[in-house]
């Protein structure tokens, strides 16, 4: 394996723990403090994420065209600096506006760093895109399973304006350095016996394709099934009377399975198939979705969020050497940037915010929320079996 790539695999894992952490754990165990800070219900903290994700929606099609003249190690640069420096925003928040502010700009933060990551790995091992996609994945989600206890005892232990300052300069000074080691190979060839595309589809060939529309519908309903449980995990436990470190626990078993499922089921991907490995991971959050609402016990309730968060974490994993399978690697920053609008512009909505807004409607009624959760992983399930490659870009058989 080349030394560069190497490198570039572990620079992006590192840039993108972050971002990873603040945007998947740090909503959950802050949430509480910031209902009480701000003395809103629900529904204002679930538009936390809304904002996240508009930035995605905006920024992740935006990075997939500037990394093309800025380059990715600029643009991952650019990114560690917008997360460590959003964190001093926290320590300012006097209203509710600052913390959407301090959202969308990890959003961005994020983009910037995500996008010009999944490209250079991929580019460096074209035979295992899968994997190096999954790796990157991996801690982009697992971050959060490791980071959100530590938050929990940070807040405790510092103080909320202490916390968010030793935090800025972590997630500033990790980040740049991270970003310095990933290198673009100048020339990939692909080993022997690896099949190669014709071409790669342009952005408008790959807009005509019914695959780019059913993946994008995709990320719209899963991508609200599984973000959504990171502010309904711990509001979910308290909910059942169990305690802040219970109710966190719920969130970290998501987490971490959002993690390692990145790893693992990009892994299979490369073996088993994208659309199989995909497709059986959503009904299984789609029955997990079902089935919270009438579970009491701690242990039961952390299983399932965690089959949630497997899907979660396969949504991310597959998706990237899914759309470099269909549509090419020459153009996939800007092809993959697009599809994130599905998430960005509408899992937020009809996720975390929609959820939030029930809850406060309805005085708490979970099975509600998760049951409409759950129909959206069955959709998903259903839509993604047809995300195929245009016949001109089929492998040879």
């Amino acid at each position: 394996m080349p030394r560069k790539g190497l490198l570039a695999v572990v620079g992006s894992s590192v840039a993108i723990f972050w971002p990873g952490s603040l945007i998947f754990g740090f909503p959950g165990v802050m949430g509480p403090y910031w209902r009480e800070l701000f003395g809103v219900g629900r529904g204002p903290i679930g538009n936390i994420l809304f904002f996240v994700l508009a930035a995605v929606g905006i920024f992740m099609f935006l990075v997939g065209r500037w990394q093309e003249k800025v380059g990715p190690k600029g643009m991952m640069t650019i990114g560690a600096v917008i997360c460590g420096l959003d964190l001093l925003l926290l320590v300012l928040a006097k209203a509710l506006y600052v913390l959407y502010l301090w959202a969308f700009l990890m959003g961005v933060a994020s983009c910037f760093i995500y996008i010009p990551a999944l490209t250079v790995v991929q580019r460096w091992f074209p035979s295992r895109r899968g994997l190096v996609s999954g790796i990157v994945n991996m801690v982009f989600g697992l971050s959060a399973a490791i980071m959100s206890p530590i938050f929990a005892w940070m807040l405790r232990s510092l103080g909320y304006a202490a916390m968010n300052l030793l935090l800025a300069f972590l997630a500033l000074a990790v980040g740049v350095i991270a970003s310095r080691l990933v290198e673009v190979p100048e020339g990939v060839v692909l080993p022997r016996g690896v099949p190669t595309r014709m071409r790669s589809l342009t952005l408008k060939e790959s807009l005509r394709t019914r695959s780019f529309w059913f993946l994008w519908t995709t990320w719209a309903l899963q991508g609200a099934a599984g973000i959504a449980m990171v502010t309904l995990s711990t509001a979910f436990g308290i909910s059942r009377g169990f305690s802040m470190a219970g109710a966190v626990l719920i969130l970290t078993a998501f987490n971490m399975t959002n993690g390692l499922s990145r790893l693992l089921a990009g892994y299979l991907s490369d073996i088993v198939g994208r659309n199989s490995t995909m497709s059986a991971t959503f009904f299984a959050a789609a029955a997990a979705y079902f089935l919270m609402p009438h579970v009491a016990s701690l242990p039961f309730s952390a299983v399932l969020a965690a089959v949630i968060g497997f899907a979660f974490g396969t949504l991310f994993a597959v998706s990237a050497p899914l759309v470099s399978d269909c549509f090419g690697l020459e153009h996939f920053g800007v092809i993959f940037g697009l599809i994130f609008t599905a998430y960005g512009f509408v899992s937020g909505a009809i996720g975390p915010s929609l959820s939030g807004y029930i809850l406060d409607a309805t005085g708490g009624n979970f099975t509600l929320v998760l049951s409409y959760l759950g129909l959206f992983s069955t959709a998903s399930g259903l839509l993604i079996r047809f995300v195929t490659p245009p016949e001109e870009l089929s492998p040879p058989r």
